[in-house]
């Protein structure tokens, strides 16, 4: 019996325990979060210039052999960046956005055969958006040399991305400032101290002035006297107020 007795004691201390515990980690837990409080949505919206406009293009050649579709390639690569140098073109107007080779396959005989080799070579040209006119030589250039043009855009450098970005949080944050004060005051309530804010998103989308055609005379037409207009970047943010 007394072992019996014992071994409810002891339960019923580490119950009691459990209990205290609890109940201290609570109170603690109460004293730091507010009993009231608010969450903000903030969302600006602005409209901006944007300073670059990207050609992108694509020489794609094949050969029998990985080395041969390479070679290829190069050919017309040496003759596209010396056509583009006599444009006007400077080195760090033209960057590489990407290269590969891989295998064409042949379903032969219950088995895939390489058939021959493809050569990617993606290039983009970044010029200055006062530069318009460079637009039809790349053009020119491009499908001369025996590469395709697969899209023109007028986007934002990541100068001004950036720059453009941070002026968006900013205008949010004041948006979700705004809302909660006025949320306040319509319930007869103070803004108490910040408890937390995050950036929710940012938007840009460059705009897409053409997109893959095998035809320069098109292409050309589709950029003549293009200019650029204002692009509009979004953010939003979410914030926490405490209310007193």
């Amino acid at each position: 019996m007394k072992k019996f007795d014992n071994s409810v004691l002891i339960t019923l201390i580490i119950v009691v325990g459990v209990i205290i515990l609890f109940l201290i980690s609570w109170s603690i837990f109460n004293s730091f979060v507010p009993k009231n409080t608010v969450n903000s949505n903030g969302m600006s919206s602005i409209k901006v210039m944007p300073d670059l406009v990207t050609v992108y293009i694509n020489i794609e050649t094949r050969g029998k052999t990985s080395e041969e579709a390479n070679n290829k390639n190069s050919e017309i690569f040496d003759k596209l960046m010396d056509s583009l140098s006599k444009d006007g073109l400077s080195n760090k107007e033209i960057q590489t956005h990407g290269f590969n080779i891989y295998p064409n396959y042949n379903w032969e005989n219950g088995k895939n055969e390489i058939k021959d080799y493809t050569a990617i070579h993606s290039l983009v040209t970044k010029i200055s958006a006062q530069e318009t006119s460079k637009i039809g030589k790349v053009i020119d250039s491009s499908v001369e040399a025996g590469a395709t043009v697969n899209s023109v855009n007028f986007e934002l450098s990541l100068e001004r991305q950036n720059q453009y970005k941070a002026e968006a949080i900013k205008l949010a944050g004041r948006d979700a400032q705004i809302k909660v004060q006025a949320l306040a005051e319509g319930v007869g309530k103070r803004v108490g101290e910040l408890i937390s804010i995050s950036s929710s998103d940012f938007y840009y989308m460059p705009w897409k002035i053409y997109e893959s055609s095998s035809s320069s005379v098109d292409l050309k037409v589709a950029t003549t006297n293009i200019q650029p207009s204002e692009q509009e970047i979004t953010a939003s943010v979410t914030a926490i107020f405490e209310i007193k």
